[in-house]
């Protein structure tokens, strides 16, 4: 019908600039009260904030287009971190109650591997 192709590249911005946003965003979040966070999640503060910088530095990553596939790689494993908790410790299913499943973190992950596999496209500082 319509041959969109030629915008890939502006897809892929987009992608990236709304990934890194929820990173950022994240890790902002969790570095403003990391006591409450690591009660939340059950880790120890000092790997909270680890994460919580992991995520800001990976979004920026993500929207500057800075060794994104590294940070998607970093993200990733982050994700399926949380996946696992939600599985293993908290028992929680995939859609979960109050929307808090893992089917977020999946999306998310899936978001990552197409970061991944395109490099994130020609709008990169670091192609």
């Amino acid at each position: 019908m319509f041959d969109l192709t030629p915008l890939t590249d502006y897809g892929l911005l987009f992608l990236r600039i709304m990934a890194g946003a929820i990173y950022i965003d994240s890790g902002y979040n969790d570095l403003k009260d990391p006591d409450a966070r690591s009660k939340s999640i059950g880790t120890p503060k000092g790997f909270t904030i680890f994460l919580a910088v992991a995520e800001l530095a990976g979004g920026v990553g993500l929207i500057l287009g800075v060794l994104q596939q590294l940070a998607a790689i970093g993200l990733i494993l982050i994700m399926l971190g949380a996946i696992q908790k939600k599985i293993a410790v908290w028992k929680t299913g995939f859609w979960g109650k109050g929307g808090f499943g893992w089917s977020y973190d999946l999306t998310l992950i899936s978001m990552l591997l197409v970061i991944l596999f395109t490099n994130g496209g020609k709008f990169v500082l670091m192609p």
